[in-house]
């Protein structure tokens, strides 16, 4: 209607309407700075958005519009906004991985996932899994243990629904995705296995060794670990190019990052299989290699170390 001149543009800056009295508005006003200093405390521009909002309720729209302006320009030359262009951009970049992605292969469905271990790690991993509707096989070594990982899974549910973040029905529904196992008997339905047991090398070895046995050939291979050499966790298995890192950060089902760690071995699909997975479980997938500590403890502890050498030094 405006762009053919039946209705003049000017109206759409009056659509007053919809708002409530200013009273009311500046409750909402208050609350909404009170969020926003609440989620996003180092960060100026939400609470600039909300001064502009409040300048065109105020003091009308072409104040408002105005103000919006002259804040877009202060903002856009800020060093936060580089650093948030930058972030925004690694962030996209690391679905591009050369020798990976760049040879035109497509990711396999996964249709099953089995979880070794129900710990903190396991169970979180496990959480974020359902959430996304990967239907997840947990395994541990007894009852106890698996009603444990399972009354874990159950708690992270819960706290969500507490929260408004998911409705009971949700509740059900993502609970109804997950089943126990104490063997592997179940395992040749699954694609994709992440172990996250406790960091012992023979353990995980013996672990590995065993799916290679009972699980189908396409099916992927993980490892949780933050510390051990994949190549020695698979050093008694055949399968080499099906083995991979899939490192979750605590809690694994909150914490938006995960490693992917390719040995020399992991095959390309395999890595467009997991960086598939990544994202439809709202992560940040980032490869990496085989390496002592990673990527993030690679560089979390010389940056620890010398937080401690500044305080040491009294600085």
């Amino acid at each position: 209607d405006i762009c053919e001149l039946r209705k003049p543009w000017i109206k759409s800056l009056y659509k007053t309407d919809k708002l409530e009295s200013l009273g009311e508005a500046r409750e909402i006003l208050k609350f909404a700075r009170a969020q926003a200093r609440k989620q996003a405390a180092n960060l100026e521009h939400p609470l600039i958005c909300i001064d502009v909002i409040e300048e065109g309720i105020v003091s009308g729209p072409r104040a408002g519009l105005w103000k919006e302006a002259n804040a877009f320009q202060g903002l856009l030359f800020s060093d936060t906004c580089k650093s948030l262009l930058h972030v925004f951009f690694s962030q996209r970049a690391t679905s591009k991985v050369p020798g990976a992605t760049d040879l035109g292969l497509m990711p396999r469905k996964i249709m099953k996932v089995a979880i070794l271990g129900g710990g903190l790690m396991g169970s979180g991993i496990a959480t974020a899994m359902i959430l996304s509707n990967y239907p997840v096989l947990l395994k541990e070594v007894n009852e106890k243990f698996l009603n444990a990982g399972i009354d874990r899974i159950k708690a992270n549910l819960q706290s969500r629904v507490r929260k408004g973040k998911m409705t009971e029905e949700r509740y059900e529904k993502a609970l109804s995705l997950l089943s126990g196992a104490l063997g592997y008997e179940k395992f040749k339905e699954v694609d994709l296995v992440i172990e996250a047991v406790i960091e012992n090398v023979k353990l995980k070895q013996q672990i590995f060794a065993d799916l290679e046995k009972y699980c189908p050939s396409h099916c992927i291979l993980a490892t949780n670990t933050s510390t051990i050499d994949l190549n020695l966790i698979g050093e008694k298995t055949k399968s080499q190019d099906r083995i991979v890192g899939a490192h979750f950060f605590s809690p694994a089902h909150v914490m938006p990052l995960l490693e992917i760690v390719r040995t020399q071995h992991t095959s390309a699909q395999v890595v467009v299989d997991l960086l598939d997975v990544g994202k439809r479980i709202k992560k940040t997938p980032i490869v990496v290699g085989n390496c002592t500590g990673f990527a993030v403890n690679r560089m979390f502890f010389p940056y620890t170390q010398s937080a401690l050498l500044f305080v040491d030094y009294g600085l």
